[in-house]
């Protein structure tokens, strides 16, 4: 990465999170009006998501999450770039995690299912510091966001390992030793990993890995979230466990993970990724023509 643009980042990263924070705001509108298809995508997503009544309810909604939306990616500075001992800091509290300590005390593998809400590369680090924690990770394009992504993440006792097969194996491998592993369960699927299920009232193409994952060693699962505090005021972590095992069937297994990130989504939905493009059609899936309900 160039040496200036590094610092400068650095530099940057130091200011205050309620400062940084209120940077992020303004990026989120530059963002939402530039050109392309970011803003209609927020729209669509928001307005057909049935969590707001359509008319001013849903643009305050939107309103909301475009600002959230800027935060989300000005605070990746603090996140990756600040010394780890003070990343750690701006955690300042969590609730359901005695759930998750209870079943490390069991000798449970532990599933982290963390959805796309509010500060989410956060809880990957919070964990690490404790125990050894294995996710995926998939390289940005450009060579100076991967070095960040890479440097940032891969901290504590966080293992990186490949969106491939021999990752998969590695977060298997990581469950059957009793320790942690992350899963977004709300990208869209590739290849012959997904199958059809309802999101928020329309198809999405859903990872099916959770429930193998689970069924292989008997891990226990948790849907876990960062959520945002307002005025930079740090983050509180969520966690919230997956009661009963998730069911072999693939359609069905997809189902129960879809409702459980709705229910966290519906806690802070203006703190939900709405610019993903959730309910596209990979190439290489069918169309969705049955799903279950």
């Amino acid at each position: 990465m160039n040496a200036v643009v590094l610092t400068l980042l650095k530099l940057l990263a130091r200011l205050p999170l309620p400062v940084l924070h209120g940077l992020g705001i303004a990026l989120g509108w530059l963002v939402y009006w530039a050109p392309g298809r970011h803003s209609a995508r927020m729209r669509s997503n928001v307005f057909d998501s049935g969590l707001c009544t359509p008319g001013a309810d849903c643009r305050r909604l939107l309103r909301l999450s475009v600002s959230e939306s800027g935060k989300a990616i000005i605070e990746l500075l603090p996140v990756w770039l600040r010394p780890y001992e003070q990343v750690l800091k701006l955690v300042k509290g969590r609730s359901g995690w005695e759930a998750i300590d209870a079943a490390r005390a069991a000798g449970k593998g532990i599933i982290l299912i963390g959805p796309h809400i509010g500060c989410f590369e956060l809880l990957n680090l919070d964990y690490a510091a404790r125990h050894p924690f294995t996710a995926m990770y998939k390289p940005p394009r450009k060579a100076v966001l991967a070095e960040l992504m890479l440097n940032g993440r891969q901290r504590g006792q966080a293992t990186l390992v490949p969106t491939d097969l021999s990752g998969v194996r590695a977060q298997l491998a990581a469950l059957k030793r009793h320790e942690a592993i992350g899963i977004l369960p709300d990208q869209v699927a590739t290849g012959g990993d997904g199958v059809w299920a309802p999101f928020l009232g329309r198809p999405a193409y859903t990872p099916t890995l959770v429930a193998s994952l689970q069924r292989k060693t008997g891990a226990a699962a948790f849907f876990v979230a960062a959520e945002r505090l307002s005025w930079g005021r740090g983050y509180h972590l969520h966690a919230f466990p997956v009661l009963d095992a998730l069911p072999e069937d693939k359609a069905a297994a997809a189902l129960r993970i879809n409702q459980g990130v709705e229910d966290v989504v519906r806690r802070f939905p203006a703190q939900y990724l709405w610019s993903y493009n959730r309910h596209k059609r990979p190439g290489d899936a069918p169309p969705p023509d049955a799903m279950p309900t």
